[in-house]
């Protein structure tokens, strides 16, 4: 075969791939095959990487061997600063790196990163290797940088290597130093959720509130990994659950964002501040609505935190990865003008009616206005989110109700668990059914209206309702709405749904209609609210 290039994208002949193929395999009578015939030993391919990278990398040691009788550049880099000693460090050979060092490779050799043979061993987590470098080799600095301003610990720490911290720490490492970004290694060991590290840094005795760049400490860090041990762990040995960053943000706030319910309860049972405002006046429940993490405002809901507190942003984006740490596509509020919503306006804006329903049943303040003055009712129907709009409803007639009722002085008044949800039980399945042909063939235009106002709908309430599709047919869709909406208050109160109803039409003069619609309720023999007075 003609000896030409392996490919237009190749910089090798084919005899030198071979013999980087050969280097690889630890095939040294190739090697000397090809060496006879003229092969260059020092041949590099596009990364600027020779076969005795290639050896070194490998373990392979009569391959390497065999190249350094032919190629005494031991000390030669690829295109990545790697050289056969820290290939070798980075991979585990310990005998290619004894064979190295013997030769007379550069000890404090580093690569584009800055990371010296020790780094590589400790990322890696060779431990014989470390052992060699550090009880063999002379003027070996333990604490050395590289260009993120890294020592092996923090680098062992960041990855997971408990045995390499361990020996680190024997060898009497600095525990305490800071690299470019101010974390230390309790930082990184808590940002990738290494428990194990961490709890021998901590042994240790270093500041666990110490803070990086960015204002966060460990337990910040643990929070937005959703590392749930190194956040029980943090909180055990007595960390500031309330630190706050330089945006004011609590561990709260990054497990709310997140949705990790998990760490969220350990905090919370820490006694976090659970209303801590960050700089953009957010609190971890507005950023659990935000980001629809039901799971997380349950829990901040059973932890009493306050439903009513509004923010200052000015609408929804994905913050791009450089902006917070550890974005993941997570949604954060916009910084602009301020639309000072609560989170039921947030709810109500995109529709979550699961959401919506949680915050409507613990109570929350249904006339709060947003900057533009428009309450959570407003914000929903604006969004033609009609199953919201019908809840928000339900409720505020159901709070006002209530509060008639405590007034009164009545002891016992709720009949059944409260929901404000579309009503789909079955014993209410006949009356519904006679509600939807009241509505669509017996009511006229605008007497649904009459009819609401009879029953103490505010204008507000009718207003949003009708906002829901126009047409000439559309009185009808929205009577069987306001329909289904009183007969949720009346099952509520544990009145009598038949009575009220007949009542109503003779208010409104349709007392023909009354009786009518009297004996098809009625007709439900099955029916504990009989209207016999009638």
């Amino acid at each position: 075969m003609e000896d030409g290039l392996v490919s237009e994208d190749d910089v090798l002949l084919w005899s030198e791939k071979e013999f980087h193929d050969a280097a690889k395999r630890n095939d040294p009578e190739r090697m000397r095959e090809l060496i006879q015939k003229g092969v260059d030993v020092k041949a590099k391919n596009k990364t600027d990487r020779k076969a005795l990278h290639w050896a070194a990398g490998a373990g392979n040691e009569q391959a390497l061997r065999l190249l350094l009788d032919h190629d005494t550049d031991v000390d030669e880099k690829d295109a990545f600063g790697m050289n056969a000693l820290l290939l070798a460090s980075w991979f585990g050979h310990l005998k290619v790196l004894q064979i190295l060092v013997s030769c007379g490779a550069k000890l404090n050799s580093e690569n584009k990163d800055g990371l010296s043979m020790l780094h590589c061993a400790a990322q890696r987590g060779h431990i014989r290797v470390l052992e060699f470098i550090m009880e063999d080799l002379e003027d070996v600095r333990l604490d050395r940088l590289d260009k993120s301003g890294k020592t092996a610990l923090h680098l062992a720490a960041e990855s997971g290597r408990f045995e390499v911290v361990e020996f680190l720490i024997g060898m009497g490492c600095t525990h305490g130093l800071k690299d470019k970004d101010a974390n230390t290694a309790v930082h990184l060991a808590a940002k990738c959720g290494h428990t194990q590290v961490l709890q021998k840094m901590v042994e240790t005795g270093v500041d666990v509130d110490e803070r990086n760049i960015d204002g966060l400490t460990a337990l910040h860090l643990a929070a937005d990994g959703g590392h749930y041990e190194c956040v029980k762990l943090l909180l055990e040995v007595g960390c500031d659950a309330n630190a706050q960053t330089n945006k004011n943000m609590n561990a709260l706030h990054y497990v709310a964002q997140h949705g990790f319910d998990r760490e969220a309860g350990l905090l919370l049972e820490a006694g976090i501040n659970k209303n801590a405002v960050d700089n953009q006046q957010n609190t971890a429940l507005h950023l659990a609505v935000f980001n629809n993490h039901a799971t997380v405002l349950r829990l901040l809901i059973d932890a009493h935190c306050d439903l009513d507190i509004t923010d200052c942003c000015d609408g929804m984006h994905i913050l791009e990865m450089t902006q917070w740490p550890r974005c993941n596509n997570v949604r954060f509020p916009a910084c602009g003008s301020q639309r000072q919503q609560t989170v039921l306006h947030i709810a109500a804006e995109h529709g979550w009616q699961d959401l919506a329903e949680m915050m409507l049943v613990s109570g929350v303040n249904l006339n709060l206005t947003d900057k533009q003055g428009k309450r959570c009712l407003e914000v929903a129907a604006r969004g033609n989110h009609v199953l919201l709009v019908d809840m928000i409803i339900k409720a505020d007639r159901f709070y006002k109700w209530e509060k008639d009722q405590m007034s009164s002085e009545q002891d016992s008044w709720l009949v059944r668990p409260l929901s404000f949800k579309q009503d789909h039980q079955p014993e209410t399945q006949h009356l519904r059914s006679v509600l939807w042909s009241l509505a669509t063939k017996h009511l006229c235009r605008g007497e649904w209206k009459i009819l609401a106002q009879h029953w103490d709908f505010s204008p507000a309430h009718i207003q949003a309702i009708e906002q829901q599709w126009t047409g000439m047919k559309s009185f009808k869709e929205h009577g069987h709405r306001m329909l289904l909406i009183w007969l949720h208050g009346v099952g509520m109160a544990g009145e009598n749904p038949v009575k009220g109803l007949y009542e109503g039409l003779v208010e409104i003069s349709r007392t023909d209609l009354a009786e009518c619609i009297r004996q098809k309720a009625n007709a439900e023999t099955s029916s504990p609210k009989m209207c016999s007075a009638m």
